[in-house]
């Protein structure tokens, strides 16, 4: 679309526009009817084995959004290959795939395999899921520890895009962003969901069986925008690292946020179980923005409002 195309690390996108990781699961048939206004398609994040997930109940929609504790069900990396990567040749559009896991060498080890995946053209560390017991969160917490984990998958990745998920559960953003870099990222989806937790009044106990979950939806969208201009402003910049800003984006002026904030793409998750058209509108209204602006491309408003 004309005044939208970005470059975000190796990849050449259409407009600023990816799919949330995990939206529709493994169901990527829901996610065809957004092309050419969704640029890119994230996976639900992947592990080295397979995850049956946290006990049900595991959703719960709040006024603030959504909090889920899934617990990163999934069919684990040989299934994925061999059973989900056909699939998803229909999308017609590049493919991130997400990983996660429980020890550093499970996350190595799953990136190395979809490195030799011609059909796979960025690969995103989840190092920030909030609802499992061991890894996930724990390596985005620890500066040193990310900062190794990036480096060891970059040496298998030598030809794909390498993307940082971050957490936003932590003291300082900004730290854990420069360590991402430091281990040589080539780009950084902030943020991931916030720890969160509902009672049910009437049974007097949580509402999920986890106990907590992440918080996504139009609650945590200040948040997504504080984070992406911290990480923005203190080290991608600088070292040209582009962000996907991610968090409650319902609107294009939501995106434009995050654009005008630091991002160079934009994720929406949440909005596409309301809005199935969320795409087209946003990339749309983006582009009436910019001719109501006099503004050629949608590169000029990046980090605009923050300097």
């Amino acid at each position: 679309m004309e005044g939208l195309n970005v470059t975000l690390g190796g990849l050449r996108l259409g407009t600023p526009l990816l799919s949330a990781s995990g939206v529709y699961s493994l169901d990527y048939e829901q996610l065809a009817s957004c092309a050419p206004y969704m640029s890119a398609a994230v996976t639900k994040s992947v592990t080295l084995h397979p995850r049956p997930g946290n006990p049900e109940p595991r959703i719960h929609e709040t006024r603030a959004g959504m909090l889920n504790a899934i617990g990163l069900q999934n069919p684990g990396i040989a299934a994925f290959v061999a059973e989900e990567i056909p699939k998803l040749r229909a999308l017609e559009v590049p493919l991130i795939a997400s990983v996660a896991g429980s020890e550093v060498d499970e996350y190595v080890q799953c990136a190395e395999i979809l490195n030799a995946r011609e059909e796979i053209h960025a690969i995103e560390l989840n190092v920030s899921c909030p609802n499992v017991e061991k890894g996930g969160i724990e390596f985005g917490c620890d500066p040193g520890v990310l900062e190794e984990l990036v480096a060891r998958a970059k040496k298998v990745v030598p030809g794909k895009t390498l993307i940082v998920k971050l957490t936003p559960n932590v003291t300082d953003i900004a730290a854990t962003a420069q360590a991402a870099v430091n281990g040589g990222a080539n780009a950084l989806c902030i943020i991931n969901t916030l720890r969160g937790m509902a009672i049910d009044i009437e049974k007097q106990k949580p509402a999920l069986a986890n106990k907590i979950g992440g918080l996504s939806g139009i609650g945590i969208h200040p948040v997504a925008v504080y984070a992406v201009y911290k990480c923005y402003t203190a080290c991608c910049k600088k070292h040209n690292v582009g962000i996907i800003g991610l968090g409650g984006v319902t609107n294009a002026g939501e995106a434009l946020e995050l654009i005008l904030a630091g991002a160079t793409c934009v994720g929406i998750g949440t909005a596409m179980f309301r809005e199935p058209n969320v795409f087209e509108d946003v990339a749309k209204e983006i582009q009436a923005y910019l001719k109501r602006k006099g503004i050629a491309s949608v590169n000029e408003l990046i980090g605009k409002a923050v300097g």
